[in-house]
């Protein structure tokens, strides 16, 4: 069963450490993917992307599927 702490859950995480959205990516969340992706672009340019990058980390590593 998956859901925190799982080891798709850690590899998500690792995974939005490189980029953001990427583990949400991996998790099949499109949207949040993207939104963490362009909100980390965004805010990277007034350098505060740092924010947006470990809220995507700890969002992967946090995540629960519905089932």
């Amino acid at each position: 069963m998956a859901g925190q702490g799982s080891g798709g859950n850690v590899i998500a995480a690792l995974a939005s450490f490189f980029i953001p959205g990427l583990g949400q990516l991996l998790q099949g969340r499109v949207l949040k993917a993207a939104l963490m992706f362009v909100a980390a672009a965004v805010l990277w340019w007034i350098l505060l992307g740092w924010i947006i990058h470990l809220w995507s980390i700890v969002d992967a590593a946090l995540f629960k599927p519905n089932h």
